[in-house]
Order: C-alpha cells, then sequence, then structure tokens
C-alpha cells in the first residue's frame, strides 16, 4: 500500500478519527472498531492524532508515513 502524507494523515485524524477513517486509509484491519466506540470515546482518537503528529504512527504494514 503506498503510505499515505503526515498532512493528509492529521487531517483525515482531526476531522474524522471518531470514525476510524485514517486507519482505514493507512490499512489497519481494526478501523471498523472506532465508529462503534466513537473513537475509543475520543481517547483512541486522540491518541492516534497525537501519535501521527509526532511521528510515531506508521502504516499498517510499517512504513512510515511520506512527508
Amino acid at each position: 500500500m503506498k503510505p499515505i502524507s503526515k498532512t493528509t494523515a492529521s487531517i483525515l485524524s482531526f476531522f474524522f478519527g471518531i470514525f476510524g477513517i485514517h486507519r482505514l486509509r493507512m490499512g489497519y484491519k481494526n478501523w471498523w472498531l472506532m465508529p462503534m466506540t466513537l473513537g475509543g470515546f475520543l481517547i483512541w482518537h486522540l491518541f492516534d492524532f497525537l501519535k501521527i503528529m509526532t511521528g510515531k504512527m506508521t502504516m499498517a504494514d510499517g512504513t512510515p508515513l511520506s512527508e
């Protein structure tokens, strides 16, 4: 899967994070849990957003996000 940019991932996470759209686009298989729990009651959503902003979250296959 082609890596998405850090900017795209952060925008998707910020606006659609409670629905797991950023995880779906990044290739994670467990993205469907986020809409069921509204982004883990916003905690999981916030955690993912912070990981993306600090560069610690990668694509599902381990590929780093592009700049």
